[in-house]
């Protein structure tokens, strides 16, 4: 069997460079014990009340309300006690209750954030976040403090992302300890609305 190498390959003397990423997306992940619709709904409902808005929001302590306007183009944003809004992104992609994309606006320039729920059984659920676009901040940006010191290029934006998931682990219920299992291939369990 013969093989052919794309045009661009196909020169004499040319050969196939791997670019390494630069600013690789930050990955954080967590296993629940909840179902995969109930997780997803905790998430985007009641992010207010577990999301912890001291230190990963702009208000801080003055944060009363985190919403979602649960739709593609709706916004995510913090109101405070005196009425301030403060936007945090806008959805791109917003499929329920499997996934959705947002612009997150928190950084020094607007980076992008998926969230993705996948269902590990009836009852366990992983929640996944990739944080991407660091393409987007300068170098000296990427140094700088965030909610937490050290910025991306210290790891904080990781750190924080875990203790984010942590917290909504803590509500939802953490799922078993150890590595995470398997998802089997086929369709997804049926979920129990109301059931833990």
């Amino acid at each position: 069997m013969m093989r052919t190498m794309p045009p661009a390959l196909d020169e004499p003397g040319r050969r196939a460079v791997v670019t390494p990423l630069r600013r690789p997306p930050v990955r954080q992940s967590v296993v629940v014990r909840a179902p995969r619709r109930r997780t997803f709904e905790t998430f985007v409902r009641t992010i207010g009340a577990w999301w912890p808005v001291q230190p990963f929001s702009a208000g801080k302590d003055q944060v009363r309300e985190v919403t979602v306007e649960r739709r593609a183009g709706g916004q995510v944003y913090e109101t405070w006690a005196d009425g301030t809004e403060v936007t945090w992104g806008e959805l791109l992609d917003w499929e329920p209750p499997e996934r959705f994309v947002m612009t997150w606006a928190m950084t020094p320039a607007v980076t992008e954030v998926e969230l993705t729920f996948t269902a590990l059984g009836p009852r366990l659920t992983r929640v996944a976040v990739e944080h991407r676009g660091w393409e987007a901040l300068t170098d000296a940006q990427l140094g700088e403090d965030c909610a937490l010191p050290g910025g991306y290029a210290g790891g904080s934006y990781a750190a924080g992302w875990a203790l984010i998931l942590g917290r909504l682990a803590t509500v939802l219920g953490p799922g078993p300890a150890g590595p995470e299992p398997a998802q089997q291939a086929g369709p997804e369990p049926a979920e129990q609305e109301g059931t833990p």
